[in-house]
């Protein structure tokens, strides 16, 4: 609503180029093509009911007052009542010439804010000591407060989407008999069926898997009594492939273990070449 006012503004009637602009804004009272306009042309057409479509911009007077105070960052809470009176009988007086019916209701709001000040000019009624004096400004402040309330819950609610303004729903039409059909079975898709269960069945089986201790040190003995007299023998054959992968690791480990601590000899006479194992030689 703020956002729309300064334009609605330009068409403002004859003698509100020295009052208006400074409420509205304080930089400039409008904007022609996204330019800030400063001054008012002197041979612009206003019609005679320009500022009667700014206040019916407005619901009310409170929506009025309220924009004047956010209008120009005042603190709500401490509102200079001076200032807003001001402003706000500028629009009022400007529009009840014209139409009095759309100013009855801002005027009502005008002698309330008159009232006010006129009390803030008297001295303060005399309190119990220890109490703060009312402030005349309080029940005003109050109705803003609720009302601002009211209104920011109304435009979160207005920006929620709504059935027939942001969507619709789908209708589709579906022909149901009265009398319900159900599908036919035949034999076939029952033995189907059957066969897909026992095969799904011997998906599911339970195995048992058997751990077998197996010793490093024994191997590298193992190893030791196969190499006692011979004087080379080929890597293949210091391993057994039929007694499982097990053995075949830990008889692996175990002739790495024997070449580190050198009691064997690993030797190949070019690359490709055959490896062959033999006892560490030791000189007397």
């Amino acid at each position: 609503m703020s956002s729309e006012a300064p334009t609605q503004l330009q068409e403002a009637p004859e003698g509100l180029d020295a009052v208006l602009p400074s409420v509205v804004d304080h930089v400039a009272i409008a904007r022609l093509y996204g330019e800030p306009l400063f001054d008012l042309p002197r041979d612009l057409y206003i019609p005679p009911d320009a500022l009667r479509v700014f206040l019916e911009a407005f619901e009310g007077p409170l929506d009025l007052l309220l924009y004047l105070i956010r209008k120009q960052n005042f603190n709500i809470l401490d509102i200079p009542m001076a200032a807003v009176t001001r402003q706000y009988l500028s629009y009022v007086e400007e529009i009840r010439a014209s139409n009095l019916e759309l100013a009855a209701e801002y005027l009502l709001m005008a002698a309330m804010l008159i009232e006010i000040k006129s009390r803030m000019l008297l001295p303060p009624k005399k309190t119990v000591e220890g109490e703060e004096a009312e402030d005349p400004r309080a029940e005003l402040v109050r109705r803003l407060l609720e009302y601002e309330q009211m209104k920011l819950a109304a435009q979160r609610l207005s920006d929620m989407p709504q059935y027939g303004r942001d969507f619709l729903k789908a209708q589709v039409y579906v022909e149901q008999a009265l009398v319900p059909r159900f599908p036919d079975v035949h034999v076939v898709d029952l033995q189907n069926a059957w066969r897909d269960i026992l095969r799904r069945a011997r998906l599911v089986q339970h195995h048992r898997i058997s751990r077998e201790e197996l010793s490093v040190r024994e191997h590298m003995s193992l190893l030791l009594r196969r190499l006692q007299g011979r004087r080379f023998v080929e890597f293949g054959e210091l391993f057994d492939p039929g007694r499982g992968t097990p053995v075949l690791v830990v008889t692996f480990i175990a002739m790495l273990e024997l070449a580190k601590e050198t009691l064997i000899e690993l030797t190949q006479a070019e690359a490709f070449a055959p490896i062959y194992v033999r006892l560490a030689y030791t000189p007397n």
